[in-house]
């Protein structure tokens, strides 16, 4: 298939393809007349690095996925170059949810912070809509017809 083809099928850009193929990691065939050709094992290869990239990998952090895909490993990750990026990815997610559940406790604790020094105390929440609970408050049938 044509570079264009393929970009539709993958989801992504002739430009895009260009610029991995310019790193490295996608590896184009050429025609007698100079056009880029590519086959199925090239789609696999790109949906491998579109799904990693949406899971936050890094484009680099990609290549040992793609060099275990061209070793004839199906998923791309049964390699030990593969499976250490793994970890390392997993660690740095490890490290990004401790960070937000301390920034969470801060903004938890400067929110009851904030509430407790309104004049009135904290604004009371309900859950139902403002209509309804006026008109049970009041005893008054609001437009639904309760």
């Amino acid at each position: 298939m044509r570079i264009g083809e393929l970009a539709e099928r993958a989801g992504t850009t002739p430009r895009t393809l260009r610029y991995y193929e310019s790193r490295g990691l996608l590896t184009a065939r050429r025609t007698d007349l100079g056009h880029r050709t590519y086959d199925e094992d090239d789609l696999r290869l790109l949906r491998q690095i579109r799904t990693l990239q949406d899971f936050g990998f890094e484009l680099e952090e990609t290549r040992p996925f793609v060099d275990c895909l061209r070793a004839g490993h199906p998923a791309g990750d049964a390699c030990p170059a593969s499976i250490a990026v793994y970890r390392r990815k997993v660690a740095e997610l490890d490290g990004l949810i401790e960070q937000l559940r301390a920034v969470r406790a801060q903004v938890g604790a400067q929110l009851l912070r904030a509430e407790a020094e309104l004049p009135h105390g904290p604004e009371p929440r309900c859950e139902l809509g403002t209509e309804k609970a006026i008109g049970k408050a009041t005893g008054k049938a609001t437009e639904e017809g309760e």
